[in-house]
């Protein structure tokens, strides 16, 4: 296992940071995700707020369970001191077939054992045609 990454961030830290996470993800494992969060990490996703790594692994499995194929690449923004910013897209498809490639941003803030505490995620997405998809 990885040892924890910790702030203060330096640039090389920062990005390694942002990859962890994105390999994360692209696990699609809910509940292991959930561990990178704090107990009682607050997030804003899209137009929903939750807290808890409980209601992490429900929306993670809310998504995931209409977001097929799902697939992300997150990169690095900026980083000061316990935050980082990202930009990301990620692609998938719904149980109709059609795609969709979603845009955004994240700001995150960490604890001092390197667990994030906060995400704030403003996303956007557009249906996308198959022969579109960038991340195949």
């Amino acid at each position: 296992m990885n040892a924890p990454i910790t702030p203060p961030f330096t640039f090389e830290s920062a990005k390694e940071k942002v990859q962890r996470a994105e390999d994360l993800w692209n696990g699609k494992d809910p509940a292991q995700i959930a561990l990178a969060y704090t107990a009682q990490s607050q997030w804003r996703n899209r137009n929903e707020f939750v807290q808890g790594r409980d209601a992490i692994t429900e929306l993670l499995q809310r998504k995931w369970d209409r977001e097929l194929d799902y697939k992300l690449k997150k990169e690095l923004f900026s980083f000061s001191g316990n935050r980082i910013a990202v930009h990301f897209q990620y692609e998938y498809h719904d149980d109709n077939g059609q795609w969709f490639r979603a845009y955004g941003n994240e700001h995150w803030d960490f604890d001092e054992n390197g667990l994030m505490h906060t995400r704030d995620a403003s996303i956007n997405e557009l249906a996308i045609d198959s022969a579109d998809r960038s991340f195949l």
